[in-house]
Parts: C-alpha cells; structure tokens; sequence
C-alpha cells in the first residue's frame, strides 16, 4: 500500500487505541480512510455504498482490537477487516452494480491538454467497469496487488490462501481482466506480478496489449 506509516507506529496506535486511546484510533482512521474508502469503492463499484462500507469498517476495527495479534502488520490486518466486508456485501446482493461518479485518484492534467481529462477518465471508468466483471475473489487480488501495492504474502493473509494460491491466481486474474479491456487502455498503477506456475510475469498494461 502506497505511503505507508510505519509500521511501529500504527502497532501502537493499535495498542493504544485498546486500551482506551481515542486520539490513536483517529491518527488510524486519518492513515486508512482513503486506502480502505478506494478498497470499497473498486469492490462494490458505488460512491455510497463505499462511504458505508469505509464507516463499517472502521467500526468492525474498533469493536476488534481487542483481537489485534502484535505479531501481525497493521495493514494486511486492517485491510482483511475491510475485505471481508466488501466480500459479504457483494455475496449478500448477488447481483451486478452499475458505475457511477468515479472515486478513482486521478493527476490533474496539463492545463495545455484540457483533452486529457476526459480520456483518463474514460480510460478509468472502463477499468472499473472491468473489474466489476470479474469474480469476487478475482477483483479482490487484483485491488489488493495493484492499487494496494500490497505483496504476495499480505494478500494471503488477508484472503485466507497459501502464497502459491495468490501468486497463481493473481496471474489468471490478470489474463481475465485484459479479456474486458480495450487494447488501448493504459492501466495504473503499473507493478510487475511475480511470476505464477503457470507463466512468466506481466504487468497490466502487456496483457492488455497496450506498450509505452
């Protein structure tokens, strides 16, 4: 995950949020918010569903750190809370979602290329739409490696897989997601997966078939 707090720190706010700390629990929230909200938002695929889901989330944390084992990283823990409750939600409604507003984090474009706004935002908007067309757990791996930047072994613990599991099926998703995309798509966050048992490496954008 990008812009990481250390990880000392975020094990004693931890501690110290459990033990009655209010102001360590927000110093959490304030470092999680966006990282869980964008979670949601790329899971369930709508602005408002996200915004409850970042707040339930930040619930079930709150009413679990008494669960919280020191010996774990912060983020892979936190962030098993938050996907655990985007995956119930979408079992729970076993149905399709539309996409709205875009929750994505976009750069702000040149001034001298006002075109460019509306050709990452549609580049964004058909990744999303992508990703909604993929199985739970699919869309799961991809978020979590790509936009979470989280590794091999951390989206295992959060899923509930052994490391080759997540490694190979990472590589399948991958392949599934380019079926969904336009040639053209250029994808980011741009990260080399780790090679799978079934094949080499590739990042998002080759399998696509877009080349810078």
């Amino acid at each position: 995950m990008a812009e990481r707090i250390e990880r000392g720190e975020e094990r004693r706010w931890i501690l110290a949020a459990r033990e009655g700390d209010l102001e360590a629990f927000e110093r959490l929230v304030e470092a999680y918010i966006r990282p869980i909200y964008n979670l949601a938002y790329r899971m369930l695929g709508d602005p408002e569903e996200a915004e409850d889901a970042t707040q339930e989330t930040f619930l079930r944390i709150y009413r679990s750190l008494a669960t919280y084992d020191p010996a774990h990283p912060p983020a892979s823990w936190i962030l098993s809370i938050a996907a655990h409750y985007c995956l119930d939600q979408l079992r729970s409604r076993r149905a399709s979602v539309s996409l709205e507003a875009s929750g994505w984090e976009m750069v702000a474009p040149s001034e001298e290329h006002p075109e460019s706004i509306v050709e990452q935002r549609e580049q964004e908007e058909q990744i999303q739409r992508a990703l909604l067309c993929l199985s739970h757990e699919d869309r799961m791996v991809l978020v979590l490696y790509y936009w979470h930047e989280c590794s091999c072994e951390e989206i295992a613990s959060i899923m509930g897989l052994s490391r080759e599991a997540v490694r190979v099926r990472l590589h399948r998703a991958r392949l599934r997601l380019a079926r969904h995309l336009d040639p053209r798509a250029r994808i980011s966050p741009q990260r080399p997966v780790e090679h799978a048992r079934s094949g080499g490496g590739h990042d998002l954008r080759t399998v696509s078939g877009t080349n810078r």
